[in-house]
């Protein structure tokens, strides 16, 4: 596998490099604080893939505001999502909250939809969300548009800052598609 994914790597094509991931997430937090500032929101991490991207954003957003994570998934190291399986529940109460969900991509929205409908049924009175990248293409299923939104790719497989291929090159700085 270390090697499939060392040849994915060197095959790929860039489509934003770590300049172009770095401006969106300024512009990203600009927006966010402009919203959210007065809100004192909790802001839950989906993981793994919401890791880096909240790593970049959350030094960023000058105001109070409270740190939590969750865990689902549909893929499990996979190229193709399945059923969503939940690892871990944010543990904040979310009742009465502005919540700020920070995920790395919006693909066809079902993970990032039940996540928000989760924090919906724990009472959150308001919900956001926000992605890194969101992939152009009509096969959304759940989330049609994150609230805040970074850079948007064609409908190709990306990896690269929080992104992975097969549980590896999410550590990648910048946005790359697998070639065909």
């Amino acid at each position: 596998m270390i090697q499939e994914a060392q040849t994915v790597l060197e095959n790929a094509r860039c489509l934003y490099d770590s300049d172009a991931v770095e401006k969106s997430v300024d512009q990203l937090a600009e927006r966010i604080s402009a919203k959210l500032q007065h809100c004192n929101p909790v802001v839950i991490t989906v993981m793994n893939g919401g890791l880096i991207p909240a790593g970049m954003i959350l030094p960023r957003l000058n105001f109070l505001l409270q740190v939590d994570y969750l865990h689902a998934s549909r893929y499990r190291g996979e190229t193709s999502g399945g059923q969503l399986n939940w690892i871990v529940k944010p543990q904040h109460d979310l009742n009465g909250r502005t919540v700020l969900i920070i995920d790395d991509i919006l693909d066809e929205g079902i993970t990032l939809q039940a996540i928000l409908d989760y924090c919906c049924e724990q009472g959150a009175s308001q919900v956001y969300s926000c992605v890194l990248v969101e992939k152009l293409h009509d096969r959304k299923l759940g989330c049609q548009h994150a609230d805040f939104s970074g850079l948007q790719v064609e409908d190709v497989y990306v990896f690269g800052c929080g992104m992975d291929y097969k549980n590896y090159l999410r550590n990648v700085p910048g946005i790359y598609a697998v070639s065909e």
